[in-house]
């Protein structure tokens, strides 16, 4: 495993990925839990983030504390990442949200970009790129990409299952962007999808299948 990548092993993720993974969870269930396991991974995910010394006045006094020392940024993957917007959100009210819009070709399986749109103040941003799954590795590469092209240096990816394939391309293409996931699985199957997985994580999402 890279160096770069972190699986989170928190009992909590855990048990609510075992209920994601279930087949019987429903699309309610379902959206609630990928939005509450993105809320857990937020606070592991942000705890080396760069602060600044700040003078404030409290009731008593004068004092310095810290502050981020930069804005972040929530950049999900459409559609499936806007799942884990939220719960990243809750965390991060302050974080503003852009998107990157990509549908893969279901016979090659190479991602095609559809939409771009991004806060004025990104590229000086911690950046965090989300989507639930990391399996070839396509489209991450692809939303990477995108990114580095606008000047954005500080990309973390945020992910919930992901395997070996995927990791290595992202890590081969961009070492210097931080890769989280909640679960390392087994394989991609032939139709390139993981395996134990999850399923379509934008279809269980929005109900549209």
């Amino acid at each position: 495993m890279q160096n770069n990548v972190t699986i989170l092993n928190h009992p909590l993720i855990k048990h609510k990925l075992s209920m994601v993974r279930a087949k019987s969870t429903n699309t309610k269930d379902f959206r609630q839990l990928v939005s509450e396991i993105g809320g857990l991974m937020a606070y592991e995910i942000t705890r080396d983030l760069e602060t600044t010394k700040i003078e404030i006045e409290t009731p008593i006094q004068k004092t310095v504390c810290e502050q981020l020392a930069k804005d972040v940024v929530i950049v999900p993957i459409l559609r499936a990442g806007l799942g884990m917007v939220d719960g990243i959100a809750s965390l991060i009210p302050t974080a503003k949200i852009g998107h990157i819009g990509l549908y893969r070709d279901e016979e090659t399986l190479e991602p095609h970009t559809y939409y771009a749109k991004f806060p004025a103040n990104i590229t000086e941003s911690t950046v965090l790129l989300v989507d639930p799954m990391l399996a070839t590795g396509g489209s991450a590469l692809a939303a990477v990409d995108i990114l580095k092209a606008r000047g954005i240096k500080d990309i973390t990816f945020v992910g919930l299952v992901g395997v070996e394939e995927g990791i290595s391309k992202l890590h081969n293409a961009h070492p210097d962007v931080k890769i989280y996931l909640a679960a390392l699985d087994e394989k991609l199957n032939e139709n390139g999808y993981i395996v134990p997985g999850l399923g379509d994580c934008g279809d269980r999402i929005f109900g549209t299948k």
